[in-house]
């Protein structure tokens, strides 16, 4: 069995830059089906690729290596920025940037995660376009309040109607696929079965994170981004803060924390427990609602005799 040899590949619109083990310099190649196809000749025994995720242009590079199934690690930029920092390195450029990828993959001994099912590829890019499509809505009817010309306002309108129209093509596709899939409806009915997940919110957990069900306990409210990290140092004691994890699901399951802690038979009593009793600000309370209804959510789809208490 050939040895893991970890090949960093900096990607951009146009090109990626390769740092193969057999070459002295990172190679590039076109960002296209042909430049991908000759990356891929070029590959070591034992390829293990790493990259960073760049605002989509890995997803189509990151496809074509799961289906010829080469093992593929796509990483947050800010724990490259920081392994780099930590090396001392200042000099940033394409082939300076592969060749730290494939460092960070050798020093962390990354392990590729299962690549994703097409059906979850498709049910995240139909969850994040729905995202933006109720953004901009928002956003919409936010400078609808000060239009004052009638022309403008029909204009207005027109928009407005033409985003709620293709909101609701794309909640009804997403409806249509869970339906037609037992194991994501049997997921999606099971994460609703607590009180402050909705439709929505259960969509959350299918798109955003999959993982949930096969983390062990702690390890969804890292995931999700809610674990507070400590700050300090000797006598000081700063004030802890969350931050990283899914962004786009922590959105929507902060929604579901604030009605969980008002209505939840569970969460509701530890809420309140730590609002009143221990004089927890309420931001902080909701944080920790969000681990416990993350931690919830992964045990009901971990187990499935996991009953809820009523």
């Amino acid at each position: 069995m050939p040895s893991i040899k970890y090949v960093g590949v900096d990607l951009c619109k146009r090109e990626l830059m390769a740092d193969l083990s057999a070459e002295a310099k990172p190679r590039a190649f076109p960002n296209d089906a042909a430049g991908i196809t000759a990356f891929i000749a070029a590959l070591p025994a034992g390829a293990h690729v790493v990259c960073e995720s760049t605002g989509g242009y890995e997803r189509g590079f990151a496809q074509v290596l799961y289906d010829r199934q080469i093992p593929v690690n796509i990483v947050q930029p800010g724990r490259v920025h920081y392994f780099a920092r930590s090396k001392g390195k200042r000099a940033k450029n394409d082939r300076i940037d592969a060749k730290l990828l494939t460092a960070f993959g050798e020093t962390m001994a990354l392990a590729a995660p299962p690549p994703p099912t097409a059906q979850a590829q498709e049910l995240q890019d139909l969850f994040r376009a729905r995202q933006q499509l109720t953004a901009q809505l928002n956003e919409q009817a936010s400078h609808d309040e000060h239009v004052r010309l009638p022309f403008l306002a029909a204009q207005a309108k027109e928009r407005r109607e033409l985003l709620q129209k293709q909101i609701q093509a794309i909640e009804k596709r997403i409806r249509t696929m869970i339906a037609a899939d037992r194991q994501l409806r049997q997921r999606a009915e099971r994460v609703q079965q607590v009180q402050g997940i909705g439709e929505v919110s259960a969509w959350t957990v299918l798109a955003e994170m999959p993982e949930l069900g096969s983390l062990r306990p702690g390890q969804a409210g890292y995931l999700l981004g809610v674990v507070p990290h400590p700050d300090e140092s000797g006598p000081r004691s700063g004030q802890r803060h969350i931050g990283g994890g899914r962004a786009h699901a922590r959105k929507v399951l902060y929604m579901a924390a604030l009605t969980a802690s008002q209505h939840n038979p569970v969460l509701a009593p530890f809420y309140r427990r730590l609002t009143q009793a221990k004089h927890k600000p309420h931001l902080v309370a909701l944080g920790a609602v969000m681990r416990k209804l993350v931690e919830l959510l992964n045990r009901l789809l971990q187990d499935p005799n996991f009953v809820l208490a009523s």
